[in-house]
């Protein structure tokens, strides 16, 4: 299909294969510098779930709530480990291929699979308590509140579905862009809110209790002659903070939009798939060209870029602690200084690549990798 096809020219790219016999001339990744410092990553713990995404292109989010850290493997496995050992507390085989990342909410547990379910786990024990079979497959995590579960299916649907036995209250019905990339943005449930992405650059609001919108903003307009070109989807989780929601588009914008009206207050040109996050002053941003950005959260300017990752296929940058981490296509861990983006640190996860964006919670940093390492760290001195 054509999301497919998407997703081959975009990995074509990425990995310089010259499929046709053609000159490469894609740039190389920047070759990793030694970073001279006194800050380094220490290993807490580290736990073993089978395959990971047993090599596929896939982000597979982990969640961290109640002292314990969600993390799902492509093959059907759902597991819980404690936060601050890693000490397996139950393990799930599900039955299904498991392509979107885990969501927490209520006492729920939730993934979704290539075969178009969404499968809610009980958390204490992670014994199955339903399954709804939707339209479309499920790449994003499953948002939840006592009440409604919320998915955004790889066909472009938003779910609302009942938080206590998985059936459908509402949907929303929405056409995908003729040429789009593979996934779809994972929706936020905040006070009976439910806000997401949308393949065709616009960001929108609905109630949560019965799938009625409340405001619908442009974050990107497709722009150009040929349907790559004009891709303008967001792919990645919107981010909240003090009532705004950040969001960025692929081939558009990174916009800061007013949470009550849908009014834009600022914006401004970048191209992101993997997405951003915010702190208490800035955004960051991992644009397609893998340079992390720090802007202003109160206009939108640039505060400082850092490009010696250049290529590097870099997950979206999360603060943690005085720093920012991301993830690279080597298994490498970043953390950049949150004031200036100088590298500080460097550690390696494993020899697969990260696709998921790493998590924290507190002063911890938890990284799943490609190949199933899950992974828990703490910044620590020579």
């Amino acid at each position: 299909m054509i999301r497919a096809a998407a997703l081959l020219v975009l990995t074509v790219s990425v990995s310089a294969c010259s499929l046709f016999g053609g000159k490469d001339n894609t740039s190389p990744p920047a070759e990793l510098e030694p970073i001279n410092t006194d800050i380094r990553m220490e290993r807490i713990w580290e736990a073993d779930l089978g395959k990971g995404t047993d090599g596929r292109y896939l982000q597979l989010e982990p969640a961290v709530d109640g002292g314990r850290i969600f993390a799902a493997e492509y093959r059907g496995n759902v597991a819980a480990f404690s936060a601050d050992s890693g000490e397996r507390i139950w393990k799930t085989d599900i039955k299904g291929r498991i392509i979107g990342g885990v969501g927490v909410g209520g006492d729920l547990v939730l993934v979704g699979t290539a075969e178009a379910q969404v499968v809610a786990l009980d958390w204490g024990d992670g014994e199955v308590r339903w399954r709804a079979q939707i339209r479309s497959q499920v790449l994003s995590q499953p948002a939840a509140d006592r009440e409604t579960v919320v998915v955004h299916s790889l066909g472009g649907d938003l779910y609302g579905l009942d938080a206590e036995t998985g059936e459908r209250r509402w949907i929303l019905d929405r056409d995908t862009p003729v040429l789009s990339l593979r996934g779809s943005s994972s929706p936020v449930l905040i006070q009976g809110v439910v806000i997401a992405g949308l393949a065709n650059g616009n960001l929108v609001a609905l109630d949560a209790a019965h799938g009625r919108q409340l405001w619908e903003a442009s974050v990107a307009i497709p722009r150009g002659r040929s349907e790559l070109e004009r891709m303008v989807d967001i792919d990645s989780k919107p981010q909240i903070r003090g009532g705004v929601v950040y969001a960025v588009a692929y081939h558009g914008r990174v916009a800061a939009i007013d949470g009550s009206s849908g009014g834009v207050i600022w914006s401004r040109d970048m191209s992101s798939s993997a997405g951003l996050s915010v702190d208490f002053q800035q955004v960051y941003v991992s644009d397609q060209d893998s340079h992390v950005w720090a802007l202003d959260r109160q206009t939108g300017g640039s505060l400082w870029r850092q490009e010696k990752l250049t290529n590097r296929g870099l997950t979206a940058p999360v603060p943690f602690e005085d720093f920012v981490a991301v993830g690279d296509f080597e298994g490498y861990v970043h953390l950049l200084r949150d004031t200036d983006g100088e590298l500080m640190a460097r550690t390696r996860v494993e020899r697969d690549r990260i696709l998921a964006r790493p998590v924290v919670a507190g002063d911890v940093l938890y990284v799943y990798g490609n190949a199933g390492t899950l992974a828990a760290y703490r910044v620590a001195t020579r």
